[in-house]
């Protein structure tokens, strides 16, 4: 453990960055992980983590100061993201769905919009990403929901699915095709609509494997007036904006899953110096110190990459989508093979909930599906090196 708190160490958080982290470990020890198991064995939403999370600010450090916030880096926003989610990750999503659903509105919006409707962020609201539908998932262009102009108004009508926030959010960044423009690409524009909006309604809410604390929910727009002053840039601007949100948003999913990782990689060393058997600590036998050897390396290169990948959007760089990918694919793969060896190395106690092993399975799985599954992310690195 040495090695890893090493390299945890040399990220040199200057003073008031470390005074937050702490803040933050000291919210979750006392709230979100004594929560952790109720939350996942009753599917309840966590409004106290939630409410603990708003009392330390936490929306503030992605929002600039003129609209509200308290602007930090963004390798801070992915450290709290993962140190939420090693403690429970449907608290971590929940979080981090903020930052995914308006961070485009902070990046695209005009100032109207911002000083208009990030204050309500800023001061502990929530917000939700609505882009996938029944026939648009990994291929966004395939959405149906339309946004047709009427006067100062758009009519938006269509569904979403598999929507995080959806039933408590109060800003939502919806993704629909303008009326009138054929080309399916050119077509993808992006709005904001706000919470109480007429003919808005959440059809239904998914039961899943894990994430149980987190709303995943159908979404539907039928006939939705929507002001014309919350569209996000002009008409068949969309697909630009989804993309440079999705840019950013991965890394985040990968911090989530880092957090995962994280804490299946601890449990692993703690059980594995505890437990004994034929008179011997499970560690002892050199076959698992092989496995806990080669998890340890591949966390090390996950914490060293995301850290990579904030240094660029920290410096200015627009241009990371592959390193984005990158992150997403190796952090969620990990979660999912940490955990399934976290398992293993409990024995029959890791199948059983007497343990968070099988909580922390379950939870990683999603990591590798959403915000591009990882089968997507293999091919945009894989035809970046083409030569035509």
């Amino acid at each position: 453990m040495k090695m890893y708190e090493k390299v945890l160490s040399a990220r040199n958080w200057n003073d008031e960055e470390r005074q937050i982290l702490t803040q933050v470990q000291r919210m979750v020890d006392e709230v979100i992980a004594p929560n952790a198991e109720h939350i996942d064995q009753t599917g309840e939403f966590p409004w106290k983590n939630v409410e603990a999370i708003n009392a330390l600010g936490l929306n503030t450090i992605f929002i600039p100061e003129a609209f509200g916030g308290m602007p930090m880096s963004y390798k801070l926003y992915l450290e709290i993201v993962s140190i939420i989610s090693e403690a429970c990750a449907s608290t971590g999503i929940i979080y981090a769905t903020n930052y995914h659903g308006m961070k485009p509105l902070i990046d695209f919006g005009t100032d109207e919009q911002r000083a208009r409707l990030l204050p309500r962020i800023a001061e502990g609201g929530m917000g939700a990403l609505a882009i996938t539908e029944p026939t648009a998932g990994s291929d966004a262009t395939g959405m149906k929901t339309t946004f047709t102009p009427d006067g100062e108004d758009i009519i938006v009508k269509g569904n979403k699915i598999f929507i995080s926030n959806g039933d408590v959010a109060d800003l939502y960044l919806v993704f629909g095709k303008w009326a009138g423009i054929d080309d399916p690409k050119k077509a993808i524009s992006a709005l904001i609509m706000e919470k109480g909006a007429d003919g808005f309604s959440v059809i239904s809410k998914e039961r899943k494997m894990g994430h149980n604390g987190s709303s995943t929910c159908a979404l539907s727009f039928d006939n939705v007036r929507v002001p014309r002053a919350n569209l996000l840039g002009a008409p068949g601007e969309g697909l630009a904006i989804l993309l440079a949100s999705l840019n950013k948003s991965r890394p985040s999913v990968a911090a989530q899953a880092r957090g995962i990782a994280r804490a299946a990689f601890r449990d692993m060393v703690a059980y594995g110096n505890d437990r004994e058997q034929s008179g011997k600590a499970v560690l002892d036998f050199q076959g698992n110190q092989f496995i806990l050897a080669d998890l340890a390396a591949e966390l090390l290169m996950v914490e060293r990459w995301l850290d990579y990948v904030a240094d660029l959007v920290d410096g200015g760089d627009s241009n990371f989508g592959l390193e984005a990918s990158v992150g997403k694919l190796r952090a969620s793969d990990l979660a999912m093979k940490m955990t399934t060896e976290c398992v293993q190395f409990h024995g029959g106690y890791g199948y059983c909930r007497d343990y968070r092993a099988e909580r922390l399975m379950r939870d990683a799985k999603i990591t590798q599906i959403w915000e591009g599954t990882n089968q997507v992310h293999r091919q945009l690195i894989g035809r970046s090196f083409r030569s035509k």
